[in-house]
Order: structure tokens, then C-alpha cells, then sequence
């Protein structure tokens, strides 16, 4: 009943505003605007920052705070844009246990940020948020190794954590994997399943959604096993939904993972993000694919570069096609524009935000601006 209620909330507001997005596009001055999640501890941050995007000149402007927050180290949108939800990667919840989730109303001219309310996480450290059409959310909580299920009434109030699934279990590195470190939680194509990965116990949870119950319920395949040791961070999922991509953090590789009819998985490939020979210090952290399903882009932090694939339209099999440096240092998180003509790049460690225009036939970028902007760590598209 909630989420039927939810949905209609959401189609009164579309039919008596439009879209949020052609909104926003139609009141700026340059077209495409963004927001930028940063971590405000150890940093002149004050939370959540938006910017735009010049799509004729590539040139990044009207950089503004939008919203006041806590560590926002990673947000994202309704599909209908009207609300936006950030995590709290600080643990001042629940006796200093847990972070937050929280919810802002998207202002329609300006893309300033009003807070709506914030609750618990569902464990530490969350560094990861996702949202489904019909309003339920997740979190990843990294330190505890979990993932949290809520969900949004019609007005964006997010509810208290409807259920939390605790991950069990380490990996072979003794200074990152000592227990289990929930990294990303995403809803895969057709919203059917869930996917977790978990940095320390080297496998990507697989689960369905109760929406009567409000549960995650492990698949009948619970999980897939990434190579010891390698760290599966971020996911992206192909254009056809039968190949998802792991990026592995420490073990710095692609894995792609074909999606079978019967529910079922296969591994098969792992491509290295480093050059041959490479023997430096380097952890990967995004990973995205544009929007014609051609191109694969991966981020290596300590080479601060974006490795570029090409997808075989055929099988998902990946071709590496060249780097582009980013311009910056520590490059936790990138994004690709809607329409796919920009990928623009968060340098955490260097304070920046950095423009390419990309060229739709070969995958390349090509720099055009920067920003500055501090510890910057997650870029979203309005």
C-alpha cells in the first residue's frame, strides 16, 4: 500500500509539474547541471555542491553549495528527479554505530537542496546509496559490512531501515579484508534482483526484493566469488542485461560476469587496468559504461588515469583502447553525461573536478575544463 501510494504521489507531481529535469534544463543558464558529494571532515566542505556543464564549450561554471550535509560521500536521484539521497559516511547514529541516510526536495529553478529527514543506515561507514522507481532504497555500509533496505513516502520522507542484511566472512589481505566491507548495492536490470559487492569477503551478494515484506532474500544463487584478494568495489551492468562488470579495487581488474537466463552466473574474464609490467602502488575505484553500450570506462588511483575498453557487441567481451590522465589526483569517482558527449572526473586528493568531451566513435576524451572543488568523491548528472 505504501509504495502504491508512493507511485501515485509521484504521477500527480509529474502531471502538474513536468519533469524535474527538463525543469531544471530549461531555467539554466548553461544546460547540465550536477552535484558534486564531498567529505566536509578534514576539508572546507560544507556538503553538497552543484555546478553545470557548458554542452557547447565543455567549460564547468556556477559552481554553488546546494545543500548543508555531513560527509554526502555518495548521493543520487528519484527517477523522477524531485528528490535527492545522500549518505552520512560518519558514524554519529545509534551510539556511534551507524551513519545516515537522508533526503532532500530538489528545488525545480535553482537544483538547491531543502533536508526532508534522515535516518540510520542500517551499520558504518555507508558509502553507497541506490533508489528504485518505486521508491525503495539501499545503503552500503562499508566498516560494518552491510546493506540497508528503506523506502520513500510520496513527500521523500525516507522510512526507518525496513531490513538489514549483515555479510559474513574475509578475504586473504590482512589489512583490508578482515571482515566483510560492503562497498556499492545496486537494483540490476529489470529490478528483479539486487547486487552488493563487499570489498571484504571477495563476492558480489545477490538478492531479490520482498516489497510486500520489506526483505532482501539471498537468490538462489547467493553470491558470486570474485578472485581472492581483489576487492570488488563498484558494478556496471551491459546494455542488453546479460553481462554485469565488477571493478575490483585492490586486485585492479574488470571482471566481466555473464547474467544467464535460469538465474545463474558466470565468470568470464578479468581484464587488468594497469599497464604490463606496472609494479606501483594503485587501487581502482569507478567503473561505467556509456550510454550506446560501447564503451567501458574504469578509474586507477595512484596511476590517476581513465582506462577505456571497447564493448563486443556480441559477446561483452572488453578491448583496452587506450588512457586519459585526469588531470588530478585520486580519481574515486566519475560520471558520464545523459547524453553521453562528456565524462567528467572527481579528483579527491587534488581538490578538482575535471571536463573530457568524449568522441562517441572511438571512446576517447579529450579535456576541455576543471574546476575546483574539495574532496570531491561522487559527480551526478540532474
Amino acid at each position: 500500500m505504501k509504495k502504491n501510494i508512493f507511485l501515485l504521489l509521484l504521477a500527480g507531481v509529474a502531471a502538474l509539474a513536468g519533469p524535474a529535469k527538463g525543469v531544471a534544463q530549461e531555467n539554466s543558464k548553461s544546460g547540465m547541471m550536477f552535484y558534486i558529494g564531498t567529505y566536509t571532515d578534514g576539508s572546507d566542505s560544507k556538503g553538497i555542491y552543484r555546478c553545470e556543464l557548458d554542452p557547447k564549450t565543455g567549460q564547468l561554471e556556477n559552481y554553488a553549495l546546494a545543500g548543508v550535509s555531513v560527509n554526502p560521500s555518495f548521493v543520487t536521484l528519484t527517477p523522477d528527479g524531485n528528490y535527492l539521497l545522500a549518505v552520512q559516511e560518519k558514524n554519529t547514529a545509534v551510539g556511534n554505530t551507524q551513519g545516515y541516510i537522508e533526503s532532500f526536495a530538489v528545488d525545480e529553478t535553482t537544483g538547491n537542496l531543502e533536508a526532508i529527514n534522515k535516518e540510520p543506515s542500517g551499520g558504518a561507514d555507508p558509502c553507497f546509496v541506490s533508489v528504485n522507481p518505486e521508491g525503495f532504497a539501499l545503503t552500503a555500509n562499508y566498516s560494518s559490512g552491510s546493506v540497508g533496505l528503506f523506502q520513500l513516502d510520496g513527500d521523500g520522507t525516507i522510512s526507518k531501515a525496513l531490513d538489514v542484511s549483515q555479510h559474513e566472512g574475509h578475504g586473504p589481505n590482512v589489512n583490508r579484508q578482515k571482515g566483510p566491507h560492503a562497498h556499492s548495492s545496486y537494483f540490476g536490470p529489470g529490478g528483479k534482483r539486487i547486487f552488493a559487492a563487499d570489498l571484504g569477503t571477495d563476492d558480489v551478494y545477490v538478492y531479490r526484493l520482498d516489497a510486500d515484506k520489506g526483505k532482501l532474500v539471498p537468490c538462489k544463487t547467493p553470491k558470486i566469488p570474485m578472485a581472492p584478494g581483489a576487492g570488488p568495489r563498484h558494478i556496471a551492468f551491459g546494455p542488453n542485461g546479460q553481462n554485469m562488470y565488477v571493478i575490483s579495487e585492490m586486485g585492479c581488474t574488470v571482471t566481466r560476469v555473464a547474467m544467464k537466463p535460469d538465474g545463474t552466473f558466470a565468470v568470464k574474464e578479468s581484464v587488468s587496468t594497469l599497464p604490463k609490467g606496472y609494479d606501483g602502488e594503485n587501487t581502482c575505484a569507478e567503473i561505467a559504461i556509456s550510454p550506446d553500450g560501447k564503451y567501458l570506462y574504469a578509474s586507477n588511483r595512484g596511476l590517476d588515469n581513465i582506462v577505456i575498453y571497447s564493448i563486443n557487441p556480441e559477446n561483452g567481451k572488453l578491448t583496452e583502447k587506450g588512457t586519459e590522465s585526469v588531470r588530478g589526483k585520486t580519481p574515486r569517482n566519475f560520471t558520464l553525461s545523459p547524453d553521453g558527449k562528456f565524462l567528467l572526473v572527481a579528483n579527491q586528493n587534488s581538490d578538482n573536478i575535471v571536463a573530457f568531451r568524449r568522441n562517441p566513435e572511438t571512446g576517447m576524451l579529450t579535456y576541455t575544463s576543471e574546476t575546483n572543488a574539495p574532496k570531491p568523491v561522487c559527480l551526478l548528472f540532474r
